[in-house]
């Protein structure tokens, strides 16, 4: 009886001996799987790490990139823009030079007329001017006239001309002269000095010193005068002309203003 139980105990020892060595052995085999996984998962965390550390640098560079694209867009536009603007200024000025280009073919047709015109209207003042240095003016008014017709001398270079005499006429309304001249003193010719203070006053007196006039605008003739009111004067005013004396008042005939 005894030996029978105690069989028996043994072999229920036996018998949980041997399911825990299962159990054991079971227990060994779940951890070892339970290890490979977390091997496996830490492997596939590292290597999903590593992609994530790639695409993260790959993102940054390509937003860098984007920057440095955005930036050159940016400076395209600016660029572009000034271009435009210079685009449209260069066609305003085509423009501008088109239609002054058509204007000056008008004003080209338009300046022999009015060379002539400004030629004719200088003839006539200086005919009805007083009547100094006329040999001289009369033939550059000639000279200019006789450019018109000439096939080297442009229409700007005329005009140029005519304007020229005109200032030289200004200038005589400015300045003192003296000359010598031959001049018709009632229906007699005379050798004389001529005098002219600007187109203020024209007086002569001969090379003796014996006789003194002065032109008289409304009978557009030479006049004599008093020798004694003028002479001394106008013999002064000579010397001055010709840089022989110093400048200085002088009593000269001159014609009062005509009433309106």
């Amino acid at each position: 009886m005894t030996t029978h139980r105690f069989k028996t105990v043994l072999l229920a020892a036996c018998v949980a001996g041997g399911a825990l060595g299962v159990a054991a052995s079971a227990s060994a085999q779940s951890l070892d799987a339970i290890l490979e996984v977390g091997k496996q998962r830490t492997a596939e965390a590292r290597g999903s790490q590593a992609k994530i550390d790639r695409l993260a640098d790959e993102t940054r560079d390509l937003l860098s990139d984007y920057k440095t694209v955005m930036k050159q867009v940016d400076g395209l536009l600016v660029y572009n823009g000034r271009l435009e603007r210079q685009i449209a200024n260069q066609e305003r000025r085509i423009a501008d030079i088109d239609q002054s280009i058509a204007d000056a073919a008008v004003i080209q047709r338009q300046i022999p007329p009015l060379v002539v015109r400004m030629l004719d209207g200088l003839e006539q003042f200086v005919q009805l001017d007083m009547p100094f240095d006329l040999d001289t003016r009369m033939g550059n008014v000639e000279a200019v006239r006789s450019n018109l017709d000439r096939s080297d001398v442009t229409s700007a270079e005329a005009f140029r001309q005519v304007l020229e005499l005109y200032s030289i006429e200004l200038q005589y309304g400015r300045g003192i002269e003296s000359y010598s001249d031959t001049i018709e003193v009632s229906g007699v010719a005379r050798e004389v000095d001529i005098l002219r203070i600007g187109r203020v006053s024209l007086v002569y007196q001969t090379t003796d010193g014996a006789e003194t006039g002065a032109w008289n605008k409304q009978t557009q003739t030479w006049e004599a005068l008093p020798a004694g009111d003028y002479a001394a004067a106008v013999r002064k005013g000579v010397r001055i002309a010709k840089k022989q004396a110093t400048i200085e008042l002088l009593n000269m005939p001159i014609a009062a203003p005509e009433a309106k």
